[in-house]
């Protein structure tokens, strides 16, 4: 295995500054940070340096993770988007995604599994999953309670003498039927 990175030894203020500036500053400007992340560590007296070669290891990968994750988001927005989701196939979709991006950290990332709480992934997971079914019980209430409204509105404007035409327009309105 190799040796671990020094910027995993960073002192966790300094690594969260750093990340933040790498992220602000597009993943550029690595000799300054060098200089600014090593003013920060002989000011914490941590007892080492960091040079810039580490500093640009560490930030290419994280760039990598950073466009990856952004890629997920995407995709995923793009199919919820994209998908009227009546049979929960975003849902299905996300945990297949996520299924997958997990099983490629694990090996791309060379994560210690030991050390990755599968637990929690699978209680998310399952928390979206429920969450889900959740939202489409509530579609469907809405739905139902749409159709009632109509139905009574129907009732009403046909009392009050409007044609079957202008009934179904009012009908195809409230339920949100393109007509």
């Amino acid at each position: 295995m190799p040796p671990r990175s020094k910027v995993e030894q960073l002192p966790k203020a300094i690594k969260q500054w750093l990340d933040a500036q790498l992220v602000d500053g597009s993943f550029a400007g690595y000799e300054l940070l060098e200089q600014e992340v090593n003013t920060r560590l002989r000011e914490a007296g941590a007892g080492f340096t960091i040079g810039k070669s580490s500093i640009h290891r560490y930030g290419s990968g994280f760039e990598d993770k950073l466009k990856s994750l952004k890629l997920v988001s995407e995709q995923a927005k793009a199919m919820i988007d994209g998908s009227p989701d009546e049979e929960d196939a975003v849902s299905q979709a996300l945990i297949r995604m996520t299924q997958e991006k997990l099983f490629n950290v694990v090996l791309d990332l060379q994560v210690d599994p030991e050390k990755l709480n599968l637990a929690s992934v699978t209680r998310a997971i399952a928390d979206l999953s429920r969450a889900s079914i959740t939202n489409k019980k509530y579609a469907a209430e809405v739905k139902t309670r749409a159709q009632s409204a109509a139905e009574a509105i129907s009732q009403v404007v046909k009392k009050a003498g409007l044609s079957g035409e202008a009934i179904d327009q009012i009908r195809r309105e409230i339920l949100g039927i393109a007509g």
